[in-house]
């Protein structure tokens, strides 16, 4: 029997059925008897874009298809599924979508009470039992989703550029989907479910510890490839080529973020994404890069010579930002703050300081200044890079995963170092996931020595043929 393409389908295999139910039990907990809770999906692609969907609907279901819409019914407890109808030709030019008429497959997959057609999302709101009572209240995430390479404080503060631009009349999609909720069903009283859904996200499962393993362990063999890669007169896009290459190579899906690669003074901007220059006999190069891998990311950085040598001026500040590395994840463990980390390690690099000498003065102003500095401890990673949830002047506890980020600024030169490693805090204490990755001056030294892939596959243009 010939299988066709339309009865094969995608569905995730990271997730157990069991995990999807106790995220949408959380959420049945959270909001009550006398409320729903209705999840947007992102809207499907045009063109030859790939779809991906957004971080929020994935964590409480799995399905990657768009204009996909979860009801969740606090009054019996129940959850439906809303998705348009099969669409044929599509299926024979991109292969199996699942769609409404996949009922029972998709009970199966996601472990939903029941699956619907889009077109029934309105009447089933009606149908709760809820809305002849007492004021009920719909719960909807009112944060932007985040979907691929976002992150929601990005999302934000493109938002704000776009609000200031009188030109500019596009609204978010979530303030669309609320006043059409109002317009259409103002007995209900509309909550914002972000609060509820980052606090549960900020919490990592051992399963998702375990995918946010893997995509560290990609972004690590990334960089060290890029090392491999790295010498002077190549270009700055063409490490992130490298990169790439294991990113692709090891199943991930693109990037967790646009790959921060700058050669000499374009590492003092904190996120130079054009990646456009040379490298430079004597600079060093910052790369912080990630992957999109099953949904999830990591945010692992390093820096490095581009002859493959650090001087004696580098040697200094670069081993002053190990060791506060080293400090900062002495001091992590559940039970104890961010300012509990920050104020030990703090104390060590002071006493770190006693008797080291640096080249020149604004150097060792550069590294006093940052022990008073407070963003050595930095965000939470998960399925975003700047993931959602809080872990700043908060208990940390274990499951909460976040990067540890030590860094300086030397003005004078436009010099900028900085490593970063991603935490895991455990039960007993901490783990940090990319220890591997090269960071001690010896190893990257000897990692920079090894052949890259820019010099088994150099960038030769083929020549010209003239007629």
């Amino acid at each position: 029997m010939t299988l066709y393409a339309q009865e094969r389908h995608y569905f995730q295999t990271d997730f157990s059925i069991d995990e999807f139910k106790a995220r949408r039990t959380q959420i049945f907990n959270k909001i009550g008897d006398n409320a729903i809770a209705l999840i947007q999906g992102a809207p499907s692609v045009a063109g030859f874009k790939v779809f991906r969907q957004s971080n929020t609907f994935y964590y409480l279901c799995g399905l990657e298809e768009g204009h996909a819409y979860l009801l969740l019914n606090g009054k019996n407890r129940s959850t439906t599924l809303y998705l348009p109808h099969r669409e044929e030709g599509r299926e024979r030019s991109q292969g199996k979508i699942l769609s409404a008429e996949d009922a029972n497959l998709l009970l199966e997959l996601t472990g939903v009470n029941r699956v619907r057609a889009l077109e029934f999302l309105g009447n089933d709101l009606v149908g709760t039992g809820l809305i002849n009572g007492n004021t009920p209240t719909l719960y909807t995430p009112l944060s932007p989703a985040e979907t691929g390479n976002d992150s929601r404080d990005e999302i934000l503060h493109g938002h704000a550029r776009a609000a200031a631009d009188p030109w500019d009349s596009k609204t978010t999609r979530e303030a669309q989907f609320k006043k059409l909720l109002n317009e259409r069903f103002p007995e209900f009283e509309i909550r914002d479910l972000s609060p509820q859904l980052d606090a549960m996200r900020l919490i990592k499962s051992k399963k998702e510890i375990e995918v946010i393993r893997k995509a560290t362990e990609i972004a690590g063999l990334a960089i060290m490839e890029a090392m491999r890669s790295t010498k002077p007169n190549i270009y700055e896009y063409q490490l992130d080529a490298a990169a790439k290459f294991i990113f692709y190579q090891h199943g991930s899906q693109g990037d967790g973020y646009p790959a921060i690669i700058g050669g000499g003074t374009n590492a003092f901007m904190g996120h130079y994404f054009r990646k456009t220059d040379k490298l430079k006999d004597g600079d060093l190069v910052l790369m912080d890069y990630a992957p999109d891998y099953h949904n999830y990311t990591s945010d692992v950085t390093r820096i490095w010579p581009v002859n493959g040598t650090f001087n004696k001026g580098q040697i200094a500040l670069y081993n002053y930002i190990v060791a506060y590395r080293d400090a900062l994840f002495k001091y992590i463990k559940p039970g104890v703050t961010s300012n509990d980390v920050l104020d030990n390690a703090a104390g060590d690099m002071k006493k770190y300081l006693i008797g080291k000498t640096f080249e020149k003065p604004e150097h060792l102003i550069a590294v006093q200044n940052g022990i008073k500095f407070r963003g050595h401890f930095q965000h939470p990673v998960g399925m975003a890079v700047h993931d959602v949830g809080r872990v700043h002047h908060v208990p940390l506890e274990a499951g909460m995963v976040f990067t540890i980020d030590p860094m300086i600024w030397i003005p004078e030169e436009q010099l900028y170092i900085r490593i970063e490693d991603v935490a895991v805090v455990t039960e007993t204490g901490v783990e940090n996931l990319s220890a591997f990755v090269p960071s001690t001056i010896v190893d990257i030294e000897k990692t920079i020595k090894e052949e890259g892939l820019t010099e088994f596959r150099p960038a030769v243009s083929l020549p010209i043929k003239k007629n």
